[in-house]
């Protein structure tokens, strides 16, 4: 079945009970023996029962695998009031830039915080962008202190897979991030990023000055009149909120298409239509002024 394909061969793929009914239909499943039957179902009992699993590094995907199909049958995840054990060094560098990966940054730094999917995906984009100085990736925007991959996996805690932009203000603009931050994701398919669902695949800006908000907004405005027949009938769902507290997601997320052996997944699903932003500053400029 496609379930399968995807399984073994997109090891972030998620899996909910819309897409198992659209992949292995009761009513399409040809007759077998009476073994092998009660076999399969049992297994497409587990996917029905799971809330968008995500795969891990195969040294702790079983463990990972069982939390995210069965997290939320053992009750509701609750955090912990210290990070996490396998969060960043506090003395890490950034594998492909060597910056910091914790506060304090350099004099002149801001940064910039976006959901788009899965944050490998998304955190690839961004960690390349001439002026940006470091990246993390981290879950942010959910009703626990501390969580673990595991405990988004289940889906109980609302946080959202997110990517921290550390970036250079005069190397390249706010709103040069919002550019790729539109064109490159799908920002119309709610709580879904190609094959992964779930509420931490959501798209989201959160912002960390009033002048990041306006630019956000701004750019929402005129990306929803251009996106035109490649939404297909869809508006825009990107939430559009302050920054919440950020929480490191584990070490061996970071920087991860970056790193030797990376699976090299990609679940972005961007609509193919550029962003103008030619004179886009300039006229909150004016705004601001008037």
């Amino acid at each position: 079945s496609s379930f399968g394909s995807n399984f073994q061969h997109k090891a972030r793929t998620a899996v909910t009970g819309q897409t198992l009914a659209a992949n292995m239909g009761m009513k399409d499943m040809p007759r077998m023996p009476r073994k092998r039957g009660a076999v399969l179902l049992t297994l497409a009992t587990t996917a029905l029962l799971s809330r968008s699993f995500v795969g891990a590094p195969s040294q702790t995907r079983d463990s990972r695998t069982a939390r995210a199909f069965f997290g939320s049958l053992f009750g509701t995840p609750t955090g912990s009031p210290t990070p996490i054990r396998d969060a960043p060094s506090e003395n890490a560098k950034h594998y492909l830039t060597n910056g910091a990966m914790y506060p304090p940054w350099p004099a002149g730094m801001q940064e910039a915080m976006f959901g788009m999917g899965c944050f490998w995906c998304s955190e690839n984009i961004f960690m390349r962008v001439p002026g940006v100085y470091s990246t993390q990736v981290g879950y942010a925007g959910g009703d626990i202190e501390n969580p673990s991959y595991q405990d988004v996996c289940t889906g109980a805690t609302k946080h959202n897979e997110v990517v921290r932009v550390i970036y250079d203000p005069e190397k390249v603009s706010y709103s040069q991030l919002l550019k790729y931050f539109w064109e490159k994701h799908d920002p119309t398919t709610l709580n879904q990023q190609g094959n992964d669902f779930g509420t931490q695949y959501r798209s989201g800006i959160y912002y960390y000055t009033e002048r990041q908000r306006e630019l956000a907004e701004a750019t929402k405005e005129r990306y929803a009149k251009v996106i035109g027949p490649a939404s297909w009938g869809r508006s825009i769902s990107t939430e559009i909120l302050p920054a919440p507290t950020f929480y490191y997601a584990e070490n061996y997320h970071q920087q991860y298409d970056a790193k030797p052996n990376a699976r090299g997944y990609c679940g972005l699903r961007p609509l193919g239509v550029e962003l103008d932003i030619s004179g886009l500053e300039e006229a909150q400029d004016l705004m601001a002024d008037a």
